[in-house]
C-alpha cells in the first residue's frame, strides 16, 4: 500500500476559524522535532552499522519522519503566516545535536536502543491521537490522523527488529523497564523545550529551559485521556515483556494518568 504525500492531504479544508492558537504553537515544536529524523537516521544506522537490513528500514523510517515536520510546518504557516521554519529548524538543529558516528547505542545496549525507540513511536503515537482529538480544525485532525497511524507502524517495526536483538544482549524484563522508563521520563528533556522556544520564542531572548520546558509542558499534558494513557502503557509493557493487560501495566497507566494532569493542572497555576 502506497504511503499517503502531502498532495492526500485536504489542504483546501483549513479553517481559520477553528484554529487553536495555543495548540500552534505545540504544532511548530513538534513539525522541527519530526523534521530532525535524519540526523537520528544516520545515528542508528552507525549504531547498527553491521545490520543491513535494519539499516535499509531506518532511511525509509526517517523519509516519512521528515514527511510529518513538513505536513505539521506547512499547516503552522497556514495558521500563522508569520511563522518561519527554515530558520526555527536551523536554530533548532543547530543545538540539538546526536552522536552519529557513535559504535555503540546511548542506551547501552542495541537492545536498549530498540525499546527507547518502541516508547518513543507509541508516545508520539498517543501524542497525535491526543492532539488531532483535541483540534476541531479539520485539516489539523487529518494530519494527525496520518501521523498517529505511521507512528504505529513504526512502532511494530521496531519491535519486530526488537525480538532478534532480546537474546543476543542478554536484557531480561527489569532491564527493558528500566530503559523504557528512562525513556519516557525524557519527555521533559531538552529537546522539546528546545524546539518549542526556536518555534515560538527565539526573538524574545535567551533560552531559558524550565521555563520553556513549562510552557511547552502545560499545553501538550492537557491533552491527554486516559485512553491515550492506557494504550501507551499497554504497548510499552508489551515491548519490555511484560503483560500489557496485567496488573503492574494497569497499575503503570493509572499512575501516568494522574501524573500527566497533575504535572499540567501544577504548570497551568503557575503559568497564571
Amino acid at each position: 500500500m502506497a504511503h499517503w504525500t502531502l498532495d492526500d492531504i485536504p489542504w483546501q479544508n483549513f479553517d481559520p476559524a477553528k484554529v487553536d492558537p495555543e495548540l500552534v504553537k505545540i504544532v511548530k515544536a513538534a513539525s522541527l522535532v519530526e523534521h530532525n529524523g535524519y540526523e537520528y537516521a544516520r545515528y542508528l544506522e552507525s549504531v547498527f552499522r553491521d545490520d543491513p537490513s535494519f539499516k535499509d528500514a531506518v532511511w525509509v523510517w526517517a523519509e516519512e519522519e521528515v514527511q510529518h515536520g513538513r505536513a505539521l510546518a506547512r499547516w503552522a504557516r497556514l495558521a500563522d503566516p508569520a511563522f518561519d521554519f527554515e530558520t526555527a529548524f536551523a536554530v533548532f538543529a543547530d543545538r540539538i545535536r546526536l552522536p552519529t558516528e557513535a559504535a555503540r547505542s546511548v542506551r547501552g545496549t542495541r537492545a536498549g536502543e530498540l525499546i527507547s525507540r518502541c516508547v518513543v513511536e507509541v508516545g508520539t503515537s498517543s501524542y497525535y491521537t491526543a492532539l488531532g482529538a483535541a483540534s476541531d480544525e479539520p485539516v489539523l485532525s487529518e494530519i494527525c490522523k496520518h501521523i498517529a497511524a505511521d507512528e504505529l507502524r513504526h512502532y511494530k517495526l521496531f519491535y519486530t527488529h526488537l525480538q532478534d536483538y532480546i537474546e543476543r544482549d542478554r536484557i531480561g524484563p527489569v532491564r527493558r523497564l528500566f530503559v523504557a522508563f528512562g525513556r519516557f521520563f525524557e519527555t521533559e528533556d531538552d529537546e522539546l523545550a528546545f524546539a518549542y522556544y526556536a518555534a515560538n520564542h527565539r526573538a524574545e531572548g535567551p533560552y531559558d529551559r524550565k521555563r520553556h520546558n513549562a510552557a511547552y509542558v502545560r499545553r501538550v499534558y492537557r491533552l491527554y485521556r486516559p485512553g491515550h494513557v492506557e494504550r501507551g502503557v499497554a504497548m510499552t509493557m508489551k515491548a519490555v515483556g511484560l503483560n500489557p493487560q496485567g496488573r503492574l501495566s494497569h497499575w503503570l497507566s493509572r499512575l501516568a494518568t494522574w501524573f500527566l494532569v497533575s504535572r499540567a493542572q501544577r504548570l497551568a497555576r503557575a503559568g497564571a
